[in-house]
């Protein structure tokens, strides 16, 4: 059930009429131990690491004995796990407390980081905060090697740098039992990875995989509190969830987006921030229009009407000098403009056209690429209309485009009614 998902993932299934309370028998399956050299093992090495980003992040249940003697590459080329023997269970709070502790090591947000870490229960009394952060940035320094770079993150050093600060005595400083576990079993994995390429960075190949589950989480259930709370902290200003930090939303999208296709965690993650594609456009709106995006929704809806008031004033504005002054703004008009809304209204905008026109740079290569673009929105529309199950599917959606668009309308209004009213009122 664990791998079930997953096509190139083989689990045998167990022979329960020979498995006693301690000893497991599964069914035999071929295949040869690690470390696979050349490309071959990477690939291996990259289905080991969804597996467990999966299972810790989705299910909380998992493998915590991932060794050698446990993966085997089977004569297709998938990757076998076997023995179950040790596995442990995480609660869904703390698997979003270990989200915002990846992200936070990452982004070098110890803020974030420190947070979660008190949620997870590592330090007793939070009045030690401020100890603690100063001995974090420390430790993670080290466990880079010196570079600071979370992508350079040696799990088995970070294992010695939390030991060390759980023996000092001036911190009330302890790791939960199931996080020594984890931090073992991915020390396995790091040296699977390693031992097939020295390059290898394990935190850099496992954070596509938790940025997916974090933006396209599965179920249609209400949305977990920690979850929501996370999602607010990382993705509005200040955590205030009144405006959205699109740059983040941005680059934590393109990354998800990195997770459906192959990569190469060798190469150095300042690459991170590509150019948008496609995939990254409709992960973005199924986002956005998921029970998990609602959040979103509000300050979607301000920031919107607040751009759209602002390309107005600009352009009465503009019309208002041309003319002379002749032509004169309706009230409530030609209002102040946030400058730095357009602009990130305009950056959003330059992106989601680089997603559109990916291709040649010449300009024929950019019309073909508008016409393949304009038939596929045509095909789409007409398999709108004429496929019933496809109406019922994008229904949700269309409601929810339809509530935005009267959302931004009734807000456009009331900001310029506000306006006209002070105007006559002069305040």
């Amino acid at each position: 059930e664990l791998y079930g998902m997953w096509y190139d993932v083989v689990v045998p299934p167990a022979c329960t009429s020979l498995t006693r309370k301690k000893v497991i028998v599964m069914e035999w399956v071929e295949g040869t131990k690690g470390p696979w050299k050349g490309p071959d093992g990477i690939d291996m090495v990259r289905i080991g690491l969804r597996c467990s980003t999966d299972q810790l992040l989705r299910t909380g249940l998992f493998h915590a004995d991932p060794h050698r003697g446990n993966l085997l590459r089977t004569p297709k080329g998938d990757l076998a796990v076997i023995d179950f023997g040790m596995m442990s269970d995480i609660p869904e709070s703390d698997r979003y407390g270990l989200i915002g502790l990846v992200l936070g090591l990452k982004n070098k947000d110890l803020d974030l980081a420190t947070e979660n870490l008190l949620k997870l229960g590592f330090l007793e009394d939070t009045t030690q905060v401020d100890i603690l952060v100063p001995r974090l940035r420390k430790a993670l320094k080290n466990a880079t090697g010196g570079t600071n770079k979370a992508s350079d993150l040696s799990f088995s050093q970070l294992q010695v740098e939390l030991d060390e600060i759980s023996r000092d005595n001036l911190l009330k400083f302890k790791i939960p039992p199931y996080i020594t576990i984890i931090i073992r079993s991915l020390t396995i994995l790091e040296g699977f990875a390693l031992d097939v390429d020295p390059n290898f960075r394990l935190i850099r190949g496992a954070y596509p995989y938790v940025l997916k589950q974090l933006l396209s989480p599965e179920g249609s259930g209400q949305t977990p509190k920690a979850l929501e709370e996370l999602l607010v902290r990382l993705l509005t200003v200040n955590g205030e969830n009144k405006e959205i930090e699109w740059g983040r939303l941005r680059d934590l999208l393109v990354l998800a987006e990195k997770a459906s296709r192959s990569y190469d965690p060798s190469q150095d993650s300042d690459d991170d921030k590509v150019s948008v594609s496609r995939k990254t456009i409709d992960l973005f709106l199924k986002f956005l229009t998921s029970k998990t995006g609602l959040f979103l929704k509000e300050p979607l809806v301000h920031e919107l009407a607040e751009a759209i008031d602002g390309m107005a004033s600009m352009g009465e504005s503009n019309l208002l000098r041309l003319s002379r002054g002749l032509v004169q703004p309706l009230p409530g008009g030609n209002g102040p403009i946030n400058t730095r809304r357009m602009e990130e209204m305009r950056a959003v905008a330059e992106t989601l056209q680089s997603a559109l026109l990916v291709g040649d740079e010449n300009g024929s290569g950019q019309r073909e690429e508008r016409l393949e673009l304009a038939r596929e929105f045509a095909q789409g529309v007409l398999l709108l209309f004429s496929d019933e199950g496809k109406r019922e599917l994008a229904a949700p959606i269309f409601a929810e485009l339809t509530s935005v668009i009267q959302m931004v309308a009734v807000e456009v209004l009331e900001i310029r009614s506000s306006r006209a009213i002070r105007q006559v009122l002069r305040i």
